[in-house]
């Protein structure tokens, strides 16, 4: 059900307000700032298949309350058959999206603290739902900030710095990743200018990165992705960060189709490539990028552009949402915990060996 229309300075993918989830509706931006209320967990897992919602941290939290949206009228259950529910909603939600962990890590953290609980009705239950979803809400904001403040020193005056896809706030709770130290430089009057890539085939990068930004009053130039090389080439570009959807134990990361081309220019024009995230993005069970699950998505979304078909009808088509950047490529990972550098493996597992 859409609510309502947002300031555009007023940048919120997420709010809980008053037992209502609502989500900004990413896919009519710039044009549009809708918001929208999500009335049925089935909602919620198409708001965030369909990128009404997106970003690693920001599905994680979605998720999260799409949880308490699920069970909110199963409180007449006793313990055994609500959390047999919470678990098969869970399952619905996850199946979303597979690439980002953080989906899974939210659902299933809002499970385990509903299972060492010590409560037995249905109404109580709901509560721990709930008050978990909160709970990651508020971390998410928190751990966001502190990825601004561990990346803010690498901001100077006059820089130029490009980023691919959309790692901002509408990605996240609040600041974003890639883009919280940009926020915190720029509040602390420090000018640079950022280059956000077009990103195809869906323009997070045109549509949102640059509208935020630009929302927030901070120097923004649209690039398509083709033109990244010759803006290094150019010296325009000091600095590259981005997110991430999911970090491996090895360090490899798994971004945004088109990040591993973005990282393998900066390596050549020796720029430093930064990757930006808090600590539930990172996957120690995971060994590897290689066993990471790649999303492939609607192959409409490359012959076309917008209503107008752009390739041959009846033509073979590959649309991976992501691509995975081999750790070598990484300069260092800036996280809520701290700058994280090489040898990854040994560096990610003392710092988040223990979880959270």
């Amino acid at each position: 059900m859409s609510i309502g229309k947002l300031n555009g300075k007023d940048v919120r993918s997420i709010a809980w307000e008053d037992g209502r989830l609502i989500l900004l509706d990413q896919t009519r931006l710039p044009e549009e700032t809708v918001l929208e209320e999500q009335q049925t967990v089935e909602q919620v897992r198409e708001s965030i298949r369909q990128l009404k919602v997106r970003g690693a941290p920001a599905i994680g939290v979605a998720g999260a309350y799409g949880l308490v949206v699920a069970m909110r009228d199963s409180t007449d259950l006793d313990r055994a058959a609500f959390l047999g529910e919470l678990r098969k909603n869970a399952a619905l939600l996850e199946s979303s999206r597979p690439t980002a962990v953080n989906l899974a890590w939210a659902l299933r953290r809002v499970i385990r603290a509903a299972d060492q609980s010590n409560v037995t009705s249905g109404t109580e239950l709901l509560e721990v739902v709930r008050s978990t979803a909160e709970e990651i809400h508020a971390e998410d904001i928190e751990l966001c900030r502190r990825i601004g403040e561990h990346g803010l020193p690498l901001i100077q005056e006059g820089m130029g710095i490009l980023t691919h896809c959309n790692a901002g706030r509408l990605a996240t709770s609040e600041y974003g990743t890639a883009t919280a130290p940009m926020y915190l430089a720029h509040r602390k009057g420090i000018s640079f200018r950022v280059y956000s890539d077009e990103s195809r085939p869906l323009l997070q990068g045109s549509r949102l990165t640059a509208w935020e930004l630009q929302q927030a009053g901070i120097e923004v130039w649209t690039i398509t992705d083709n033109m990244a090389a010759a803006m290094m080439q150019q010296g325009l570009v000091d600095m590259v960060i981005v997110g991430t959807d999911r970090v491996a134990a090895n360090g490899d990361v798994a971004n945004k189709i088109g990040t591993l081309g973005v990282a393998i220019l900066a390596g050549y024009f020796d720029i430093p490539f930064y990757v930006a995230c808090p600590a539930s993005t990172v996957d120690l069970d995971t060994p590897t990028g290689e066993e990471i699950e790649i999303e492939e998505r609607d192959p409409e979304e490359v012959t076309h552009f917008g209503l107008r078909r752009t390739a041959p009808e009846g033509v073979r088509v590959r649309n991976p949402a992501f691509d995975v950047t081999p750790h070598h490529l990484v300069t260092a990972i800036i996280t809520d915990r701290g700058m994280i550098e090489p040898p990854y493996e040994e560096n990610l597992r003392r710092t988040f060996g223990n979880g959270w």
